[in-house]
């Protein structure tokens, strides 16, 4: 397995980490026995970063990669990563309130994740998204005394843009930055990739197959985000999927599937993203898993910028009031 390391004072990890939540919620019904030989596969594949949040599910998907840890070969066990995100409050029907940093919230939600996760210590930890009534230096204050108690290691972001990266990092070291960043969700190339290299913060990315494999006949479970999502609505979806269309022929022309290419397109960007993929099932894993395998030359990627140039998707990667928490869009 390739590696890749977060920023200057973070861990080494996997070149691809496996981004959980789908385990657990938000993108339809998900097979249990299914997500957890997932898990085992990604490990024994080498995968070391396991990304995950304590509202997927509220609670399930960590007592979930728990579970596949307590049943993975020892040496799998020790290498895994677990990068925690925080702060987001549910309801019992599962809708989102809002975001709480304040810093005895912070700790409290360390609290139950160290216990329904099994261990002693969280290796990357963030506040999901901002709170917009607690200043970031305070939430990641609260952080840094969790890794100066051993509770926590390193210290993450997400969905920040650049002038609350720079408040956060005046702080204390901060690992990387979570956030969407995929050939169709191309924000970050204007002034928050370009902060967090100036400031050695690494990016875990996200949503590098702009939200999963996707064809115009498929229909959406009623517990599935995207029937939400406005790139999956209407003439929005028409014209992402024909961006989706351009790009497999470039793929078909190299061998490779288009996420395949999705990936290898983010793994290209530098060695300092590590894209998160979604991979819900063992086969998907073993697709993604190729995506390393794919080297795209200068042509490939002069070819890839002329059928997907920034900002060619349609609609905004959440519903409005959801883009509204998104201190990086602001």
């Amino acid at each position: 397995m390739q590696t890749r390391t977060l920023g200057t004072t973070g861990p080494q990890t996997s070149a691809l980490g496996l981004g959980c939540m789908g385990m657990s919620a938000l993108y339809g019904d998900s097979d249990r026995a299914e997500s957890i030989a997932t898990l085992h596969a990604a490990l024994e594949a080498g995968i070391t970063l396991l990304d995950t949040g304590d509202f997927y599910g509220m609670g399930h998907n960590e007592l979930l990669i728990n579970e596949a840890l307590c049943t993975a070969p020892a040496a799998a066990r020790e290498r895994a990563l677990t990068s925690v995100k925080f702060g987001a409050l549910r309801t019992v029907e599962g809708g989102f309130t809002g975001y709480d940093g304040r810093p005895n919230a912070v700790k409290n939600f360390a609290a139950y994740s160290l216990q329904r996760l099994g261990t002693d210590h969280i290796d990357i930890y963030r506040i999901a998204r901002i709170d917009p009534d607690v200043p970031v230096e305070e939430t990641v204050g609260a952080i840094a005394e969790l890794v100066e108690a051993g509770h926590v290691r390193h210290i993450g972001l997400s969905e920040v843009g650049a002038e609350t990266l720079r408040r956060a990092a005046a702080v204390a070291p901060i690992s990387d930055l979570q956030i969407e960043y995929s050939l169709v969700s191309r924000g970050i190339e204007e002034a928050i990739l370009p902060t967090a290299r100036e400031l050695g913060i690494g990016i875990t990315a996200y949503g590098v197959l702009s939200r999963g494999h996707f064809s115009r006949d498929r229909k959406l479970a009623p517990n599935d985000f995207r029937g939400m999502s406005p790139r999956f609505q209407g003439e929005n979806l028409d014209r992402n999927l024909d961006l989706v269309d351009a790009l497999r022929k470039i793929a078909e022309q190299k061998g490779v599937s288009v996420a395949q290419t999705d990936i290898a397109w983010v793994l290209s960007r530098g060695e300092d993203i590590v894209p998160l993929v979604g991979a819900r099932r063992r086969d998907r894993l073993t697709e993604a898993l190729g995506a390393l395998d794919v080297t795209l030359d200068a042509d490939d990627l002069a070819a890839i910028e002329h059928a997907i140039p920034a900002g060619a998707a349609a609609g905004d990667r959440y519903p409005a009031e959801q883009m509204a928490h998104l201190d990086s869009e602001h």
